[in-house]
C-alpha cells in the first residue's frame, strides 16, 4: 500500500514538471523581442519586462495597469496566461535565460562594460520581483509551485553571488563644474 502510493506521488511530481517544462515560457513577441535586442542590456531590458508582465497577471493588477498594457500590447503582445506555478516557473526561466545571456557576453568579452551594467540591472528588478512573490512563496503547497519557486531561488542566489563579485561601480563626474 505504502508502496503504491510513493509510486503513484512520484508519477505526479514527474508529469507535473514535464507539463511545467513543455511550457514556452516566451510569448511569440517576446521571443521576437529577444532576437531583435542583440546589445545585452537591452537583451536584459526585455526579459526584465517579459518577467514583470508575468508578475502582472500573478498579483492581478492587470486592470490597474489596463492603459499602459494596452499601449504595449501592440509591441508586447497580449499577457501571457497559465496557472501561478507555470507563470512562477515561466519567471525562473526567464531569469534563468537572462544569466545564460550574460554568461554568454562573458565568455566572448569578460571585459565588456555591458555585463556589470546588465547584471546590476537585473538584480534590481529580481530583489523588486522577490519582493513581491515573497508572501505566495510562504503560501506555496502543490508541488509544481515549490519546485518553481526553488528554481527561481537559485536564479536568485546566483545573481547575487555574481553581483558580489563586481567591482564598485564608479559614480559618473560631471564634465563641467561650475
Amino acid at each position: 500500500m505504502i508502496t503504491r502510493f510513493l509510486l503513484t506521488f512520484v508519477i505526479s511530481l514527474l508529469l507535473a514538471n514535464t507539463a511545467l517544462a513543455q511550457r514556452d515560457y516566451l510569448t511569440p513577441q517576446e521571443v521576437d523581442l529577444v532576437k531583435e535586442a542583440q546589445i545585452l542590456d537591452k537583451r536584459i531590458d526585455v526579459f526584465i519586462r517579459a518577467a514583470e508582465r508575468r508578475l502582472i497577471v500573478i498579483n492581478g493588477s492587470a486592470a490597474a495597469n489596463a492603459k499602459q498594457l494596452k499601449k504595449d500590447s501592440e509591441r508586447w503582445g497580449e499577457l501571457p496566461t497559465g496557472s501561478r506555478a507555470e507563470l512562477i516557473s515561466d519567471i525562473a526561466r526567464i531569469i534563468d535565460a537572462a544569466i545564460d545571456n550574460i554568461d554568454d557576453v562573458s565568455m566572448h568579452d569578460e571585459r565588456s562594460p555591458l555585463i556589470g551594467k546588465s547584471l546590476r540591472k537585473l538584480a534590481t528588478s529580481v530583489n523588486s520581483i522577490m519582493a513581491q512573490l515573497k508572501p505566495l512563496s510562504d503560501q506555496a503547497k502543490s508541488e509544481a509551485e515549490i519546485a518553481s519557486f526553488e528554481q527561481l531561488n537559485e536564479g536568485v542566489q546566483s545573481i547575487t553571488e555574481a553581483t558580489a563579485k563586481l567591482p564598485p561601480e564608479v559614480e559618473k563626474k560631471a564634465k563641467n563644474k561650475n
